[in-house]
């Protein structure tokens, strides 16, 4: 081999250096080994006594580089050089004419201690450890292996998902005295749920069910999901919840606070900031407190005696890492649940395909009410069609159907009223008002919008200004709204209801909760505050085929499972709590809200995806690139054995393989449009397709392909 890992142009101080030097040094260590007088040395300072050889993951995140270096660990740093800790090495410094040259440090990790190394040229000493605190423990850094492997990516981007960056103030600061085991608590609320009280039993008696939970529509989930946490605790195990934001975490936070008092759990969200957090997750690394509520990152949370996994809403795209290699949080907690032999609950008010494929494959047994306390607890589900909407003229007037317009002027006599909007702006999407084609960028051709009643439509790409914008078609220069978005739709509220406060929750500004006092709340998918008291006294769920018609695979999941999130925050039927959706009555989705039935959903679009071979029942890849980018990928690689190909097509809108926003017309470096191909393979053979691909990615590091192909195994938008 040669360049990082060459032997003839090497430094003698770094991994892989041979010549006389290493011959010298080899004599030095068989003389040491026969006299056990002599001390080891390494050009002049003596080595470590018994374990001279530290093995270490230089964190260098390429792909062709996914190995262990070893390095010499000198005897000043023999008692805190463990393994775990955080080390500086010197990597890829070369000698040219007797001259050290090049070379830099590099941040690593020790992962063993050794007598000997594999490598028989002179180890390079370790330059610095920066660190006594042992981080990566051997469960955490063999759950960063797994995943690794499971997702085609190299274990130190992994370890960089799964340790948080060093704090030196927050180290040096003592953890607290772990305390004692809390007493068992009582089921509560859990009881609503035929085999809820059997799942904490098991829990306490150190058993490790797994469940795939549909919780009951209301206010109860965060405390069910913290009563199962602390049943956990009570009996000497640790337990770890994932939630997809800040928001859902600290509702279950403040439940386990109620439950357990101060000090045995800590919440790892990035609203702590970096400092705070890394505290509490040494905490948590020191076996101080053994139970973690957090977001998409505490999926690696290094939890002892972990006996609970809990991943709460797993639809929900935050679950999803963006970074390299971009796991999903049900499958990191898949894994722990496996490899450390943990109890398991994937709860959520509506149930997922792959939900749906644990129950179906047996591997989780289901945790769910029955249709008599569904009925109770969730609100009335009314529908108004598209065709009812073209023939309503309040409708026409002002998005709003009569329907919706009488059980929102009710409801707001008993409380606020929740309006979900699937877009957020004011004006997102723009079309030509004499022949309704949609007006595009002259510059990049993206979506033109306009983002208040006075401004200017722009693009929402390249956010260039377009008013002198005219249609390519029929040279009209008048423009409509084809969406709404949720600012507008406050507007044209505003109007309608001019005695009632209106109140937006989107992106830019999201709501944690509201009173109970009437209100108009305008809320776009996911950014719906929860109301006080009993819940909202009604919801608005617009625009349904803004969510129905995605062409995505997932759309009719995704649209229920929005909807769903929206009305679970309504109060009871019983209680004149109403839902009106602005939807086909006829859909799928919608019938199964109607009726309250997500389990069943979930199981039909998994018999669907059964016949069409399609996630979760085959595995997939995706890789997009140039057309030249995927046909060196292709020419490269050794598919196993049934492995078929989809595409390549366009790639427009969403980057499936790098998780971004790919704008229409992005090329390559010889000019070509992006394309995305699919790669599947049948069940049992993921793992392989996996190491076919890292194989691809090695290859084509190495020799420096000049074009990108982007590599993600399992993405969530396949079209």
């Amino acid at each position: 081999m040669s360049g990082e890992n060459g032997q003839d142009e090497r430094d003698p101080d770094a991994p892989g250096t041979g010549g006389q030097e290493g011959e010298q040094l080899a004599l030095i260590r068989e003389t040491v080994r026969k006299t056990r007088a002599k001390p080891r040395t390494w050009r002049g300072a003596a080595l470590a006594g018994e374990l001279p050889v530290a093995r270490v993951l230089v964190d260098k995140g390429l792909v062709h580089l996914d190995q262990y270096f070893d390095y010499a660990v000198p005897a000043a740093m023999d008692a805190e050089a463990q393994p775990g800790v955080r080390v500086r090495v010197r990597f890829g410094a070369r000698v040219v004419k007797g001259r050290r040259e090049g070379g830099t440090l590099h941040d690593g990790f020790i992962v063993e201690r050794r007598v000997d190394s594999d490598f028989h040229g002179p180890l390079a000493p370790l330059a610095q450890v920066l660190s006594e605190e042992r981080v990566l423990g051997p469960a955490l850094l063999a759950l960063c292996r797994q995943v690794a492997d499971r997702y085609a990516g190299s274990l130190a981007d992994v370890v960089q998902l799964a340790v948080p960056p060093r704090m030196a103030r927050a180290e040096r600061d003592p953890s607290p005295a772990p305390l004692p085991d809390p007493p068992p608590p009582a089921p509560g609320s859990w009881e609503r749920y035929a085999t809820g009280p059997a799942y904490l039993a098991a829990l306490a008696r150190g058993d490790t069910p797994r469940a795939v939970w549909l919780a009951l529509p209301g206010p109860h989930w965060p405390h069910e999901l913290a009563v199962a946490m602390a049943t956990a605790l009570a009996g000497g195990r640790g337990a770890l919840a994932v939630l997809p934001d800040g928001r859902a975490a600290a509702r279950v936070d403040q439940a386990l606070t109620e439950l357990l008092g101060e000090g045995r759990h800590v919440l790892l969200t990035a609203d702590a900031g970096p400092e705070e957090r890394y505290r509490r997750w040494l905490a948590v690394s020191r076996g101080a407190v053994k139970a973690v509520v957090g977001t998409r990152a505490a999926m690696f949370a290094p939890v002892a005696d972990l006996g609970l996994v809990a991943l709460w809403d797993d639809g929900d795209s935050s679950h999803a890492e963006q970074h390299a290699p971009q796991p999903h949080a049900r499958d990191v907690l898949l894994l722990r649940s496996r490899e450390e032999r943990t109890a398991f609950l994937l709860g959520g008010v509506t149930s997922t395909v792959e939900g749906a494929q644990l129950v179906d494959s047996g591997w989780a047994l289901p945790l769910a009410a029955s249709r008599a306390a569904v009925r109770e607890a969730a609100p009335l589900i009314r529908t108004v069609s598209d065709a009812d909407q073209a023939r309503d003229e309040a409708a026409r007037a002002a998005r709003l159907p009569s329907l919706a317009w009488q059980v929102t002027r009710e409801a707001l006599t008993r409380g606020p009223v929740l309006v979900q909007v699937p877009r957020r702006g004011y004006l997102p999407r723009l079309a030509c008002d004499r022949c309704r084609t949609p007006a595009r960028c002259a510059a990049c051709a993206g979506p033109l919008e306009l983002k208040d009643q006075a401004g200017t439509p722009a693009c929402g790409w390249c956010g260039r200004p377009a008013a002198d914008w005219h249609c390519d078609e029929c040279g009209g220069v008048r423009l409509r709204a084809r969406v709404v978005g949720a600012r507008r739709t406050a507007e044209e509220l505003g109007r309608v209801f001019p005695s009632v406060p209106v109140r937006t929750s989107g992106r830019d500004t999201v709501l944690a909760s509201v009173g109970d006092a009437p209100a108009l709340v305008v809320a776009t998918p996911g950014a719906e505050p929860v109301a006080d008291g009993p819940g909202y006294a009604a919801a608005l769920l617009l625009d349904g085929w803004a969510l129905l018609n995605r062409p995505d695979l997932r759309a009719g999941e995704e649209a229920l499972r929005r909807w769903a999130l929206a009305a679970a925050l309504v109060r009871p039927a019983g209680q004149h709590g109403t839902v009106v959706v602005l939807a086909e009555p006829t859909l799928r989705p919608v019938q199964a809200l109607v009726r309250w039935d997500p389990a069943g959903h979930a199981l039909r679009e998994l018999a669907e995806r059964a016949e069409l071979r399609f996630p979760p029942v085959a595995r997939m890849a995706s890789v997009t690139g140039s057309p030249a980018a995927i046909a060196d990928v292709m020419d490269t690689v050794r598919l196993p054995p049934g492995a078929d190909l989809l595409g390549p097509v366009p790639v427009a809108g969403h980057d499936a393989a790098g998780g971004g926003r790919r704008e229409r017309g992005d090329r390559g470096e010889r000019g070509e449009p992006w394309e995305r191909l699919l790669i599947r393979v049948p069940p049992g053979a993921g793992a392989a397709l996996a190491a076919a691909l890292k194989q691809v990615r090695v290859a084509r590091a190495a020799r420096g392909a000049a074009e990108p192909a982007l590599i993600r195994m399992d993405p969530l938008d396949i079209g």
